[in-house]
């Protein structure tokens, strides 16, 4: 993308920036320069008389000049607010100020202003840097890419770039679009989009016509993206996509948008300062009349009046929670994850189950030939032989995986088979050498002509089943030769990750999957999860999913394709390998993505800190407030309170940005012997 496509940044945005010709003219400074003009006026107006350095008609005129600087944005602020019916924050400094001004305390209101403003400006910078984490993205796509059209080679802004152009990449250059290699190899650091670590090997795609009318279906070995950052070699690349359709262009989208989504808490302290504000007017205004009962002047009373005033202004409470939520957001969009708002970070923080589909995300979703049993007499290379000299004619998707397995194991097969059937639901038949060949379930030897399956290949059959194997019989006329097992394997981070997701604390993980009961028990031994449901359609899982949100919620983990319903109905839905599905991008609360597993940790782990985080905020904004009113009503002056008042909104401000640096922590696991047994649905 451009400059003319990115998104606005979020920091001129926010009601704290304002875009007008003073932002201009001071580089975005003015509030920041105008806080220190204040304190500059403040200082000279109240030590000159004192050191007789100037008359005081000069010495007021520099006050009023501080009450100028230190007021201007915080009036036109609260001006703002006010016509929409909003008394905030701003509102009760002023008022607090104006009051100093008619007890004659013109240096103290100054003070405040000043304190306020400087604050305030503080605040902005600190929030900006967070939000500019995020509007960083924007910067990760080159502005024009070296494109070769009617064969010649030319630069065109990446705006311009359409499906199907051919760009052409140089080694250590940002990749300006997404698409396919169709030339050339090279590692591509996809860490800016994915948060992978380590960079991914990229070749060209053996069919470009084809890979382009399936853009959807090309593997990961030959898929770029815009933002990341080729290697050594050189690429040619097809663009699959505008430079306002990429990934890079829909995340930052879909974070800038996941900042205006209120997490629960932000509602709750939004209702809170409604009320919250009212109630500190009415408890200043009676505060202003306590001479009436108090052994003190009315201008005293006044003074305390204003000083409760500063004292219970919630400008903390007010950036508490939307300072955490914005760093977490940042810091997961820099990690690889996609939160789309608040409210499923700080929802993923707080739950203590979760749910993960099977295919895909526990396992790598391509089956492997993990199994080869001959019956006596046979060796494995004669059995796996004829196993894939008959499978290499199907298209079946455990075929194929017989047939690379097969490969990789013994470097060739052969190809002589003839007649091929397929038998549906059941299994194949082939002839081969003049033989007929069937492999398949044990139905298919039950209902075909031929020798009976003997029993103790019946027991070793169902032995494999028992462990969670697809198993597949090869009969070669009428001897059989044995069996083989596949299994959709676990990934190899799969038990390490739920051991890390049990170190960060959710107590309960399980797996629902369409497979039956027996390669569910398998996979969860395997991983090590506390229960599996097995059998289970489209909309069981639905059903299991909303049986478990009402026992205390859950979040569910899958591909966001076949599972979104499920992910829909939970409590948070997390996608896996988002960067290369349009549809995990758009159904999931949360997005991984990178197709990798060892990313959940670490959003789980930043969502449980970015509520810890919301917490202590919360404590500390609440608990200066709870302070500082008695301290006021019993004679503390305006002055210390607003020094205490904006030290607390900083210290919340700074506890926030911490986030922005998190890491998930390191803890040694050692893993002996099945983590727990597998409970059944």
């Amino acid at each position: 993308m451009n400059k003319t496509s990115r998104p606005t940044d979020k920091a001129t945005q926010d009601n704290h920036q304002h875009d007008d010709w003073l932002n201009s003219l001071l580089d975005g400074r003015a509030e920041l320069v105008f806080s220190l003009m204040c304190g500059a006026a403040l200082l000279a107006g109240w030590l000159g008389p004192k050191i007789s350095a100037m008359p005081d008609v000069v010495a007021f005129g520099l006050l009023l000049a501080a009450y100028f600087f230190g007021g201007y944005f915080t009036l036109k602020e609260a001006i703002g607010k006010v016509s929409h019916g909003k008394f905030e924050i701003d509102f009760l400094m002023l008022v607090a100020a104006g009051g100093a001004a008619v007890l004659g305390e013109w240096a103290e209101g100054a003070f405040l202003l000043f304190l306020f403003s400087i604050g305030h400006a503080l605040e902005n910078y600190a929030m900006a840097r967070a939000r500019n984490a995020i509007s960083a993205l924007a910067d990760l796509a080159p502005e024009e890419a070296l494109v070769r059209r009617d064969g010649r080679e030319t630069k065109v802004p990446v705006d311009e770039l359409k499906p199907g152009d051919i760009v052409i990449v140089r080694s250590n250059d940002r990749i300006p679009a997404d698409g396919f290699v169709i030339k050339g190899e090279s590692s591509v650091n996809q860490a800016p989009i994915t948060g992978e670590s380590a960079p991914a090997d990229k070749s060209p795609v053996k069919d470009s016509s084809e890979a382009a009318d399936n853009s959807d279906k090309i593997k990961p070995a030959h898929k770029v993206f815009a933002g990341s950052i080729n290697g050594a070699g050189s690429l040619e690349i097809q663009v699959t996509r505008r430079a306002s359709e990429t990934t890079l262009a829909r995340v930052i989208d879909m974070v800038s948008a996941a900042e205006t989504r209120q997490s629960p808490t932000q509602n709750f302290t939004k209702k809170f300062e409604k009320v919250f504000v009212p109630c500190v007017v009415i408890l200043a205004f009676i505060t202003a009349l306590s001479w009436l009962f108090l052994d003190e002047n009315p201008a005293q009373s006044f003074y305390r009046s204003m000083a409760v005033l500063v004292a219970a202004s919630p400008c903390a409470l007010a950036i508490a929670t939307p300072s955490a939520i914005l760093s977490g957001i940042a810091r997961a969009a820099r990690g690889g994850v996609l939160i789309k708002g608040g409210a499923p970070l700080e929802a993923l923080g707080r739950l203590e189950s979760i749910a993960f589909d099977k295919t895909g995300t526990l396992t790598s979703g391509e089956p492997k030939l993990v199994e080869i049993t001959p019956v006596a007499g046979i060796t494995e290379t004669e059995l796996l032989r004829v196993a894939a000299a008959v499978e290499a004619l199907s298209d079946h998707p455990l075929a194929e995986a017989i047939v690379r397995d097969v490969k990789e194991r013994m470097g060739a097969i052969e190809y002589n088979a003839t007649e091929f059937k397929s038998i549906t639901g059941k299994g194949v038949s082939a002839r081969l050498n003049d033989e007929l060949v069937h492999i398949g379930k044990t139905a298919l030897f039950t209902e075909t002509n031929g020798t009976p399956l003997p029993d103790d290949l019946r027991v070793t059959v169902k032995s494999m089943s028992a462990r969670g194997r697809t198993t597949m019989i090869v009969r070669r006329g009428d001897a059989y030769l044995g069996a083989l097992g596949l299994m959709d394997t676990p990934r190899s981070a799969a038990r390490r990750v739920i051991q890390r997701l049990r170190d960060i604390g959710v107590s309960k993980m399980m797996m629902i999957s369409g497979d039956n009961q027996q390669v569910a028990d398998a996979i969860a031994r395997e991983v090590g999860l506390d229960h599996a449901f097995g059998d289970l359609m489209p909309d069981d899982k639905v059903e299991k999913i909303k049986e478990l949100k009402e026992s205390g919620g859950v979040a569910m983990v899958g591909d966001g394709v076949n599972d979104a319903p499920a992910m829909a109905n939970a409590t948070v839905g997390v996608a896996m390998g988002a960067a290369g599905s349009d549809v995990a991008l758009e159904t999931a609360d949360v997005a991984l993505m990178a197709d990798d597993l060892e990313t959940l940790p670490f959003a789980v782990g930043l969502s449980r800190a970015t509520s810890r985080t919301i917490r202590q905020n919360l404590w500390v904004s609440l608990g200066i407030v709870a302070v500082l009113i008695p301290a006021t009503l019993f004679g503390l002056g305006i002055g210390p309170a607003v020094l205490v008042h904006e030290g607390s909104t900083l210290i919340v401000v700074a506890n926030a940005l911490r986030l922005l640096a998190y890491n998930e922590p390191t803890k040694t696991t050692y893993l002996n012997g099945d983590l727990g047994k597998v409970g059944r649905s």
